[in-house]
């Protein structure tokens, strides 16, 4: 079974590597010409989103990111009749 592993970076972008597709709000899918990992853009000023293009060591991009656990989740509450 393939996998997917997603990177946060330190000051930059989301990097993307295996299987993976990515679709626009519509569900149309960006054609990645076989590529099989992509670098997303976090600081919101490339000119090719939602792709990277290096533009966050221009703006001197600042997001230090460490790993840490989720809360569990919470079943929602039933209606109310």
């Amino acid at each position: 079974m393939a996998t997917t592993k997603i990177t946060v970076r330190n000051n930059g972008s989301v990097r993307i590597e295996g299987d993976f597709e990515i679709v626009d709000q519509e569900g149309n899918a960006f054609g990645l010409a076989g590529r099989t990992s992509v670098s997303l853009c976090r600081c919101g000023h490339s000119e090719n989103k939602p792709f990277c293009d290096g533009s966050h060591r221009r703006v001197q991009f600042q997001s230090e990111i460490k790993a840490f656990d989720l809360p569990p989740v919470v079943a929602p509450k039933p209606a109310s009749a």
